[in-house]
């Protein structure tokens, strides 16, 4: 709530509002002079992380639950010290992640069972002069109180996607480099490439299969280095760096409570989220087993489940993601490519927002929704969504895999009309031959 989904989606939501307005004359309104105050923009996203995080505290008090601010750090398995927490290393009045150097314990804590949800922090991207003023990761881009006239983001995955979408909204001129050879690598090798035309048409730069090398300052600014089939230099007022995260376990004392990480640093837990300490278990982005709120929250409640005594487990198989882009993003299951991999004869069905009378009179039009079935039974193996209202599109993707329908039984279920939502069945009508709102594909 207060440094990733809810801030940046409120203030996606006035670009999104700012980006309307200015075209409004293509729906018959007029409206001059449209302009953005920055600082207010910035302001209604602290007002609703206020509400929201207020609302939370409330709830906690009223189940009786008692908060204690600081740093916890085990000294043995269900036993903690608090700590003061000590500020952020990314800004000044961040986000605290870990004990203040001098701090001594102000409290000690014994439990029956504890969870560890301390969630994760930017990764540090190991360049030179990655440090330098003007560099900031995704949580600093949050402390930024103008828009930078030239903006450099490094890697172009949800994160980095999300913040270039954002600020080419209000004017910058941003450029993003990826490594791999296209935009949102994890999803489906469709969606990214329709992402690196869309944001093309609008100005973005992508550079993609390409690696910053370095960072310094030059004539007032900051000049990136580019290696890559595009080498060269990139000068920019503010470089953001989107490359990932890391676990938030600095200062734990994981190894007093005998709790073990893998490789990459991240608890490890088995599917009922247990760390494999007696009575300890591990949730949210900590455990490294998919960097999304409402996966944290969901093992949340399953944590509390097990503990409560029930035969409670997670399949991470069916997971929803979205990227708030403009156009949004949304995926569920396996891609094409996955799905060929994992050995299965597919079946790929699609249609265009083009094609849908919702998306006309909204006058957003751009993008597709594909699904992934098997070729035998047809069964939904995965659904990816470009276009307008994505993230809630997916929903139906996500019940259709979880309930193991088929392309026919989305066919035959009767959707709204005129809604968004008539994609899907559109799009299953197209993967069983049938297309109504589309032209049937050519004979040879």
């Amino acid at each position: 709530m207060n440094w990733g989904c809810i801030p940046t989606k409120a203030m996606l939501r006035s670009a999104e509002v700012f980006q309307i307005i200015k075209g409004a004359a293509e729906f018959g309104v007029h409206a001059d002079n449209v302009g953005f105050d920055f600082g207010a923009v910035r302001q209604r996203k602290d007002g609703i992380v206020k509400e929201l995080t207020d609302g939370v505290a409330g709830l906690l008090k009223a189940n009786g639950v008692t908060v204690i601010e600081g740093h916890a750090r085990f000294t043995g398995p269900t036993t903690v010290e608090v700590f003061e927490a000590g500020q952020s290393p990314i800004f000044p009045g961040g986000p605290r992640y870990a004990a203040a150097p001098t701090a001594t314990a102000i409290r000690t804590i014994s439990a029956t069972d504890v969870i560890v949800a301390t969630g994760s922090v930017p990764a540090a991207l190991p360049v030179p002069g990655a440090d330098l003023p003007g560099v900031v990761t995704s949580d600093g881009a949050f402390g930024l109180t103008e828009v930078p006239g030239r903006l450099v983001v490094i890697g172009g995955s949800a994160v980095g996607a999300e913040w270039a979408s954002l600020f080419a909204t209000f004017g910058s001129a941003v450029t993003v480099v990826e490594m791999q050879d296209r935009l949102v690598p994890l999803e489906d090798k469709e969606i990214g490439v329709a992402l690196g035309r869309s944001f093309g048409k609008r100005g973005i730069t992508v550079l993609t299969g390409s690696t910053v090398t370095g960072i310094a300052q030059a004539d007032g600014a900051l000049r990136v280095g580019v290696g890559g089939p595009q080498a060269g230099e990139l000068d920019a007022d503010v470089v953001l760096v989107g490359v990932g995260r890391r676990p938030n376990t600095a200062d734990l004392g994981l190894n007093a409570a005998g709790i073990g990480t893998d490789a990459r640093g991240f608890i490890s837990i088995d599917e009922k989220l247990r760390t494999g300490v007696e009575h300890v278990y591990a949730i949210g982005d900590v455990t490294g087993k998919a960097l999304l709120a409402h996966v944290a929250s969901h093992q949340a409640l399953t944590a509390a489940d097990v503990i409560a005594g029930h035969d409670a487990h997670i399949d991470y198989a069916v997971i929803p993601a979205a990227t708030f882009t403009h156009p949004e993003i949304a995926s569920v299951g396996l891609t094409e490519d996955a799905a060929r991999a994992a050995g299965h004869e597919v079946i790929i069905a699609k249609f265009p927002f083009a094609a849908l009378g919702r998306a006309k009179s909204f006058g957003d039009t751009e993008g597709f929704l594909k699904i992934v079935a098997g070729a035998r039974h047809q069964e939904v193996l995965g659904v990816h969504i470009i276009g307008p209202s994505a993230s809630d599109l997916i929903t139906e993707g996500v019940l259709a895999i979880a309930l193991e329908a088929t392309l026919e039984e989305l066919a035959d279920t009767i959707h709204a009309h005129p809604t968004l939502g008539e994609i899907g069945m559109e799009a299953a009508l197209t993967g069983l031959g049938l297309p109504v709102h589309v032209a049937p594909p050519r004979k040879r």
